[in-house]
């Protein structure tokens, strides 16, 4: 599929745009870092918010304090969870036993 030509408007517009998601996703991974979302509030969002949804579950997950990329990747495998899984993508029963096992 070809990349569609844009105009520098559109260029400039999509910059601003990505910006602005990467500050809005930082900020919910920053309130996950000091414990005022919880991973259960970031899988809410992700029935409304766009960030929320389009955010990786590793990158939630790594966010959780104690949390680094060993633990992550035994919890995504044991969890049945691909690694490129994004919040939004994420099945009911998928998000049941991520809960359950960050309960733990």
């Amino acid at each position: 599929m070809a990349v569609p030509t844009l105009t520098p408007e559109q260029r400039a517009a999509a910059v601003v745009k990505a910006t602005e998601a990467r500050k809005a996703r930082s900020e919910l991974l920053a309130g996950v870092r000091a414990g005022t979302v919880t991973v259960a509030e970031v899988f809410a969002r992700a029935e409304d918010e766009t960030i929320a949804q389009k955010t990786r579950v590793v990158q939630v997950l790594r966010a959780v304090p104690g949390y680094g990329p060993a633990k992550v990747a035994a919890l995504m495998a044991t969890c049945g969870v691909e690694v490129k899984r994004r919040v939004g993508g994420l099945g009911e029963a998928q998000r049941e036993r991520l809960l359950t096992a960050l309960a733990c």
